[in-house]
């Protein structure tokens, strides 16, 4: 999936043979799906969601920008998380499991993932890492970016980022703030995840999603799928990803501050 919205409602059945193949080699499955925004309320009632029970998170991504890294496949990003402290993580996107390298594939930091909403799924690499330096000082004080990655994550965006690009090169896209809350709703046997996302622009993105090993991909997603309708819940609205967006949005500022007046 590379575009921002996907309209489609409905695998192919070309699509899931390519899905059933990548979820054999994963390590977990993560089946999301977006609410348009003006069903975002009629949810967050409808789940008995307490906004005060999320914890807040405050994103930033690394990239040039044109999208450089995005547009080959990679997403560096770091995250500061209320309460847990700071993370990064490096992802290559799309991935084939089967052809990942084994030592990268045993690292135990590193992950495989299938994401899929109504109408499409990617498989994802990421390794993440706990920054030694903080992430907002980093920032703010515009010192090096490579110093919010580990040895292992450095080594693995030199292999997979354009050549010749490197951490310390890119700009800071974001920061994004997030709200995530993890709860389990009454009548339901799998805890829910809601993740709104706000960007700058007043726009927001309210994600719900459950994880489940990939031997329960596809009951957990018909399980999942009558639960929110028997909620009220629209399953055929437009579907947004969250990373893109904000990619779009912070490359676009800073193209425009770039533009000669």
């Amino acid at each position: 999936m590379t575009a921002t919205k996907e309209r489609r409602s409905r695998l192919s059945d070309e699509d899931v043979t390519r899905v059933l193949a990548l979820i054999r080699d994963s390590d977990s499955v993560e089946l999301k799906l977006t609410i348009p925004e003006t069903e975002h309320s009629s949810t967050v009632a409808a789940l008995r969601i307490d906004p005060l029970d999320a914890q807040v998170r405050q994103v930033f991504f690394f990239d040039t920008p044109d999208l450089a890294l995005y547009e080959q496949g990679v997403v560096v990003r770091a995250r500061r998380v209320q309460k847990k402290g700071d993370d990064s993580v490096v992802k290559l996107r799309p991935v084939v499991p089967a052809q990942l390298p084994s030592g990268v594939r045993r690292l135990p930091e590193f992950g495989v993932e299938v994401d899929a909403m109504p109408g499409g799924f990617v498989c994802s690499g990421s390794l993440k890492g706990k920054p030694k330096a903080d992430v907002r000082a980093t920032v703010m004080g515009g010192e090096r970016t490579q110093k919010l990655f580990s040895k292992e994550q450095r080594a693995f965006y030199g292999e997979h980022a354009p050549e010749g690009l490197a951490l310390d090169d890119l700009s800071v896209l974001g920061p994004i703030f997030v709200l995530k809350l993890k709860f389990a709703p009454t009548d339901f046997d799998r805890r829910l995840v809601a993740e709104m996302w706000l960007y700058p622009d007043g726009s927001r993105i309210l994600e719900l999603s459950t994880k489940c090993p990939p031997a329960e991909a596809f009951q957990a997603a018909a399980e999942t799928r009558a639960f929110l309708a028997g909620q009220g819940v629209d399953l055929d609205g437009e579907q947004e990803t969250k990373t893109r967006k904000a990619l779009d949005f912070f490359s676009e500022r800073l193209r425009a501050i770039a533009q000669p007046q």
